[in-house]
C-alpha cells in the first residue's frame, strides 16, 4: 500500500475537526466544499427534498447518482431540509450552534429571505466562517444578478481571447469561473478558519465570480495596461495571443513546446535545424522574439511536421527543451504516468459499484488530506446527522418527510 493509498482510508487531513455546513449546489461551492472535505473537515451537505440539481447531470446507474454529483460531492454526508418550513430552519440553526462554517449557493437576497443571512448566522454562533460565491461584487449594482460560467467567461474578456488568438469567439471548454471560484473560496475560507483561531472570532467571506476571474486573467493581459497611460501594445499578453502558440503539428500526433529563454533558444533552433536564426536579431532576444512572435513560433511550427512526436520528444529532452505529447482525453485514463503515481482511485460504491475519481494531488507530509467517505445518496445520512443533534425516530421523520 503506498502511502497516497493510506491517505485514502484516514481522515488526518490538516481541517480533521472542522464541522462544515454546506448548502452548495452545481459547481462553485460544491467543488470548495470537497476541498474542505478532502483536507479532513466533515461536510454535511444539506439539500432540498430534491437535491442538487447536479444529481440529475451526466451519466448515471441509479437516480440522482450522476456523474456531476459523483464527481464533486465526496468526503461529505447528506440530509435533506425543506428550509421554507419553520422547523426545518430551527433544525439547520441548531447545527449551526457547533458549526465551524457555513457555505451556500445563493444570491444574498435570497439568503436573507430563507433568514439565514450571515448577521442571522452569526447572531447564532459569532465563531463561524460564512462563506459564498456570488456572481458580482458584493455591494455592487449587480449583487443580486445571476451569474453562470458562460455568461461570466464572456463578460471577463476569456472569448475576447479567443477571438483574439484564433478567430472566432467561444467559450473555454471548461468550467473555469466555478471551477476556479471554487478553489478560491475553499482557500479564503481556510485563511479565515486561521484567522479565528487568532481572534476567536469569525467572519464573513465572499468570493464574486466576475471580478476574481478578470483579477486572474489580468495577472498576464494587463501588459501594456499596468501603465498609466498603458504602454506598448497595450492590454493582452501578446506571445499567448499568437494564432501559432498551438500544439505542433508532428508527421504521426502533435507535440507541446515551450522555449522561455534565450539559452533554450539558442538550443531549439539548432535542434529543429535553423541554426542560421540564432543570430538573427528578430529572434536572438526576449524582446525581439515578443516583437515577432508570429514568425518565430510559425518557424517551429512548420519544423515540427518533418518528424514524429517520439522522435521529437527524445531529441528535445536531450537539449532539456520543455516538451510533451498532447494527450487525448480518452486516453487519459489509461496513462502510465498518471496510473503509476495513483493518481486515480478506484473504489467501490456501496449502491453505485465500481468508481473512479482522481485523487487528492496536494500532499501535506504531516497531515495528508484524502477520500474517506464515498459521494453520498440523497438524504443518505439524515438519522445519523439529525440523531446527533439530539433528535428523535419521530422527529427525523417529520423533519425529512
Amino acid at each position: 500500500m503506498t502511502s497516497r493509498d493510506a491517505a485514502a482510508l484516514s481522515n488526518s487531513g490538516p481541517l480533521t475537526g472542522v464541522k462544515v455546513l454546506d448548502l452548495t449546489i452545481n459547481v462553485l461551492g460544491p467543488v470548495a466544499t470537497m476541498i474542505l472535505g478532502d483536507m479532513g473537515a466533515d461536510v454535511i451537505k444539506i439539500e432540498t427534498p430534491e437535491g442538487d440539481p447536479n444529481r440529475q447531470n451526466g451519466p448515471a446507474r441509479h437516480p440522482n447518482m450522476a456523474a456531476m454529483h459523483l464527481n464533486m460531492n465526496r468526503n461529505k454526508r447528506s440530509v435533506t431540509l425543506n428550509l421554507k418550513r419553520p422547523e426545518s430552519r430551527e433544525a439547520l440553526l441548531r447545527m449551526v450552534d457547533s458549526a465551524d462554517v457555513f457555505i451556500h449557493s445563493m444570491r444574498p437576497a435570497a439568503a436573507q429571505r430563507l433568514g439565514i443571512a450571515y448577521e442571522e448566522i452569526a447572531r447564532r454562533n459569532p465563531r463561524i466562517v460564512y462563506g459564498y460565491g456570488c456572481g458580482y461584487m458584493p455591494g455592487g449594482p449587480r449583487e443580486n444578478d445571476p451569474a453562470f460560467d458562460d455568461v461570466v467567461q464572456g463578460e471577463a474578456g476569456i472569448a475576447d481571447l479567443m477571438l483574439r488568438s484564433v478567430g472566432q469567439a467561444r467559450y473555454l471548454p471548461t468550467v473555469l469561473v466555478d471551477k476556479f471560484c471554487g478553489y478560491m473560496l475553499a482557500s479564503a475560507v481556510s485563511m479565515a478558519l486561521y484567522a479565528r483561531e487568532r481572534s476567536g472570532v469569525g467572519q464573513l467571506v465572499r468570493v464574486p465570480m466576475l471580478e476574481t476571474i478578470v483579477a486572474f486573467n489580468l495577472q498576464e493581459h494587463l501588459w501594456g495596461g499596468a501603465f498609466d497611460p498603458p504602454m506598448g501594445s497595450g492590454v493582452g499578453y501578446v506571445r499567448l495571443l499568437s494564432e501559432h502558440r498551438r500544439p505542433y503539428e508532428t508527421r504521426d500526433g502533435h507535440i507541446c513546446v515551450l522555449a522561455v529563454n534565450d539559452e533554450q533558444w539558442r538550443r531549439l533552433l539548432p535542434a529543429i535545424g535553423r541554426p542560421e536564426l540564432v543570430t538573427d536579431p528578430r529572434f536572438s532576444t526576449v524582446d525581439g522574439r515578443i516583437k515577432n512572435i508570429d514568425q518565430v513560433y510559425g518557424v517551429v511550427s512548420d519544423q515540427m511536421k518533418t518528424q514524429t512526436t517520439a522522435e521529437w520528444h527524445r531529441l528535445l529532452n536531450a537539449i532539456d527543451v520543455p516538451n510533451g505529447a498532447m494527450a487525448r482525453f480518452e486516453d487519459m485514463l489509461n496513462d502510465a504516468y498518471l496510473n503509476e503515481t495513483g493518481f486515480f482511485h478506484r473504489y467501490e460504491h456501496p449502491s453505485e459499484g465500481p468508481m473512479l475519481t482522481p485523487c487528492v494531488p496536494i500532499q501535506f507530509s504531516a497531515t495528508p488530506g484524502g477520500i474517506h467517505r464515498h459521494p453520498p445518496k440523497l438524504g443518505e445520512h439524515n438519522a445519523e446527522v439529525f440523531a446527533a443533534f439530539g433528535y428523535s425516530a419521530q422527529e427525523i421523520d417529520v423533519l425529512t418527510r
